[in-house]
C-alpha cells in the first residue's frame, strides 16, 4: 500500500513541478497540434480561432 501512496505522490508533485515550471518560464505553450508553421496564410487556428496573421511564432 504504501509504494502506491508514495507513486501517487511522486507523479502529482512531477505535475507540480512541471507546472511551475511552465508559470515560472512566462511564454506561452508552442507547437501544439504540429505547430502553427503548419498552417496555411489566412487559416485559423484550431485551438483559439484566431488567423494566423495575428500570433507570434
Amino acid at each position: 500500500m504504501i509504494e502506491i501512496l508514495l507513486g501517487i505522490i511522486v507523479l502529482f508533485a512531477s505535475f507540480a513541478l512541471l507546472a511551475i515550471g511552465v508559470i515560472a518560464n512566462n511564454k506561452p505553450i508552442t507547437g501544439s497540434c504540429g505547430g502553427l508553421a503548419n498552417l496555411e496564410d489566412g487559416a485559423s487556428c484550431e485551438i483559439c480561432g484566431r488567423t494566423t496573421d495575428k500570433c507570434s511564432n
